[in-house]
């Protein structure tokens, strides 16, 4: 167009202006079909993400709610916890995933477990890879059903509670602790959206967090990126505990919660978590021995049963399983040093 323009433009045939403006609607009428082109992209995108997210509603949960219900305590629960010959299999079908997944998996993950923690006491579950630990977590915080076997809390089955009201009186803090993008405010007022800044403060002042949070650019209102991108993992475990806190919860999981931390971090998370739970009922998965010597009673666990169960002490004079974890355990620690 250009070519035969230039000749006409040249023979005086066609002005100056009448090819600008010839450009002009050119332009004007490619514009829409660009436009529709986009749209249709966006369509079939669009036509993708509903098919994807009809498969996902489609899925049945592992954990169906019960029939009839027993309503959690309207003052929550005393923290008494039992196992009771608890058996579990990862189906084959499974997505399996976190420490406990290994080839044992094909058979059963849990093999006959047994136990009982009391109100206000303090556990830690320690043992090898593979051992069972992360998974007798799940079971208890019912992100799985036991295939033999009962959990019961209180008392009652957990299979029987109202499966949303049970897991408001939980808080987990896994190895990980996943933040959403926003400010730190919104991060710790996740488990409570409701909250006002004087109760997200409070709650980050009880685990130890103000301090850390105080001295960030914007100190509440900092942003985050999506997984707390912005911030070391000692903070994202802080940030964790003080949204723990804030729920308030019964029963406390804490999931190789210090497993990925250096130990200055590790000594103000423990501290934190100290303060969390002084007042409940905590089972702590053990990655560091450390973190396992400071618990009321520690339950050892070994190809998916419980090898020994007592305190520290009792444990080392014991000369087992757990003493060989320890002597190992001391060992790395005085190599690293």
């Amino acid at each position: 167009m250009l070519v035969v323009a230039v000749g006409q433009v040249h023979s005086g045939a066609l002005t100056v202006g009448a090819l600008i403006a010839y450009l002009l609607y050119v332009d004007m009428v490619f514009a829409p079909i660009q436009q529709l082109s986009q749209v249709f992209d966006g369509y079939q995108q669009a036509a993708v993400g509903f098919s994807r997210i009809k498969d996902l509603l489609r899925l049945r949960t592992t954990v169906p709610p019960a029939t009839e219900p027993v309503p959690v305590p309207a003052a929550g629960f005393t923290g008494r916890i039992e196992l009771r010959d608890v058996r579990f299999s990862y189906g084959a079908g499974s997505t399996l995933s976190g420490a406990d997944v290994d080839a044992k998996t094909a058979g059963e993950a849990i093999a006959g477990v047994s136990f009982t923690i009391t109100p206000g006491e303090t556990v830690a579950l320690v043992g090898q890879t593979g051992a069972g630990k992360s998974t007798i977590v799940k079971l208890i915080a019912r992100y799985y059903d036991v295939t033999g076997g009962a959990v019961l809390v209180d008392g009652v089955d957990v299979r029987t509670y109202d499966l949303n009201d049970y897991h408001h009186r939980l808080g987990v803090v896994p190895q990980e602790a996943y933040l959403f993008s926003g400010t730190i405010a919104d991060a710790i007022a996740y488990a409570r959206p409701d909250a006002s800044n004087e109760e997200i403060e409070a709650a980050a002042r009880a685990v130890g967090a103000h301090e850390m949070i105080s001295a960030l650019p914007g100190g509440y209102q900092h942003e985050v990126g999506e997984r707390g991108r912005s911030l070391s993992a000692g903070q994202r475990q802080l940030i964790a505990l003080a949204r723990a806190e804030l729920a308030d919860p019964d029963i406390l999981l804490l999931d190789e919660a210090t497993a990925a931390l250096d130990l200055a971090s590790e000594a103000a998370v423990n501290a934190a978590t100290d303060s969390l739970a002084a007042r409940r009922t905590t089972i702590v998965v053990a990655h560091r021995l450390t973190t396992a010597a400071r618990a009321d009673r520690i339950i050892v666990m070994d190809h998916g049963q419980v090898a020994e169960v007592g305190t520290h002490d009792e444990l080392v004079e014991l000369d087992g399983v757990y003493a060989g974890l320890w002597a190992a355990f001391v060992g790395h620690a005085e190599y690293a040093a």
